[in-house]
């Protein structure tokens, strides 16, 4: 990280963090089952969008998308400007954000089809699993997408409850044999095809339904919005009104969203005990072109390493425990969620496999620079790219089906100089591109080594069910 922006960020956050007198004692997080000093548990709400870009919202600059309770919300909170997803598509970041591991680890390498069998393998511990011996409740709202046969489903991976659709919203093509897209609650199919016109603002009210129903416990909500992944769709009260169009429309009713699960929080007096992060799966789906989203200043989109892909929206809300206003410049991944989560809650992070999350509540308060070291990019089950504090090494490769990457050159960037990625200066740093590259070298002898899952993802890059 630039050394000026990670100080500037830590004394502006001291300075806001010193106005908010002790921190409270929940913080401090205990192990092995024990709650926070103080008894109060946290309670989580996850937003997480389909296919919102970087810049879909009015803090990025957006000129003609307007986001009033999203801008709120980062007034109130911590906005991550080097935030990533773990993957560019839709699975496989969705495996992450709940495992804290990388896909490649998962087996979670492409997306899952309804025609395929197959989801999140049952051997991994997801984040509600985990959260539950802690006394929380938990509820999926939104879009799944981990598995939609009967093993797979929410309600068998941690989830006490789930309303929402199972995977895609555009996973209907009769020609492949899929059916009208379901609206499930818990395991039981309730609408078909579902009116997705209505999905945005029935997500909300069950979200308030079950934020009213367990103000009294922790809980966590894991509200995995199905918009603004094509085909867009949007309440009557919304059509037409944002000047960006139908994709704006949709923005500014997830930014509706927020607002009332925001006030919903503060009418019941819990708003200060509960931490509210908001952000997406992956980049834009430009190739939709005006139905598709905007990546900003940033270079790609869905589907690709570059940073338009993988780098998300990020905004964290915890009254009184972040400091307000706060523009961290750190690095962070979805995967940081698992971890951060999970120490604040007090239970044990897994300790019987590879955990790649980080503990970022630090990092949030503006006490240090961030533990993650470096961030790998992958393409289903290929390392493609390599960033080691802020420089970045694309790997361009000639590749075999279902092998690792083979190197002919390399694309070196300094994406705090660079962010848009568009000045190679692969040849002024040899020396960096040795290194990285042996980083990435010894990433990849990791992962075969420990070939987990491998099966699944044999499957899944070959279209198997």
């Amino acid at each position: 990280m630039n050394q000026h922006s990670r100080r500037q960020f830590i004394k502006n956050s001291a300075a806001a963090l010193a106005g908010l007198g002790a921190m409270p004692l929940a913080l401090n997080c205990s192990k092995s089952g024990e709650q926070a000093e103080g008894g109060i548990q946290p309670n989580f709400i996850l937003i997480f969008c389909d296919d919102m870009g970087y810049g879909d919202w009015e803090r990025a600059g957006h000129p003609t998308i307007r986001t009033p309770n999203l801008n709120r919300m980062a007034d109130q909170g911590v906005t991550i400007t080097q935030f990533y997803c773990a993957a560019s598509v839709c699975s496989p970041s969705r495996a992450a954000l709940l495992t804290g591991r990388y896909p490649i680890r998962t087996g979670v390498v492409q997306v899952f089809f309804p025609g395929n069998k197959v989801g999140l393998p049952l051997s991994e511990k997801t984040l509600p699993e985990l959260l539950k011996p802690q006394g929380y409740a938990t509820a999926c709202i939104g879009k799944w997408h981990l598995g939609h046969t009967s093993a797979y489903l929410p309600t068998e991976r941690g989830f006490d409850s789930y309303f929402g659709i199972p995977y895609s919203n555009d996973m209907s093509l009769e020609s492949r044999g899929d059916p009208p897209i379901p609206l499930m609650r818990d395991r039981d199919i309730i609408e078909q095809p579902c009116d997705q016109n209505t999905l945005t603002r029935r997500y909300t009210e069950e979200s308030i339904k079950f934020i009213e129903a367990n103000q009294r416990r922790p809980f966590f909500l894991y509200l995995a919005h199905s918009m603004p992944h094509v085909p867009l769709h949007v309440s009557d009260e919304f059509r037409g009104k944002s000047k960006r169009g139908l994709y704006g429309d949709v923005i500014e009713e997830i930014d509706w969203s927020a607002g009332e699960i925001l006030r919903a929080l503060d009418r019941l007096g819990i708003g200060e005990n509960t931490l509210v992060i908001f952000t997406s799966d992956n980049g834009p789906w430009t190739t939709q072109l005006q139905q598709g989203g905007s990546a900003g200043l940033l270079r790609g989109a869905k589907g690709s390493t570059w940073e338009g892909g993988v780098r998300v929206p990020f905004i964290a809300r915890y009254p009184d425990k972040l400091p307000a206003g706060a523009i961290c410049p750190e690095v962070a991944t979805t995967m940081d969620m698992f971890t951060t989560l999970l120490e604040l809650s007090g239970a044990d992070i897994p300790r019987d496999r590879i955990i790649d999350g980080v503990n970022i509540l630090p990092v949030l308060q503006g006490r240090g620079a961030s533990p993650r070291e470096r961030f790998y990019y992958f393409h289903q089950d290929r390392l493609t790219a390599i960033r080691q504090g802020k420089f970045k090494l694309h790997f361009e490769r000639t590749v075999k089906p279902y092998q690792w990457a083979k190197c002919n050159t390399y694309k070196l960037y300094d994406l705090e100089i660079d962010p848009s990625e568009n000045y190679d200066i692969a040849s002024q740093h040899p020396e960096r591109v040795r290194q990285l590259t042996q980083l990435a070298d010894d990433f990849r002898r990791q992962v075969a080594e420990a070939g987990e899952n491998q099966e699944l993802i044999d499957r899944l890059l070959r279209r198997g069910r």
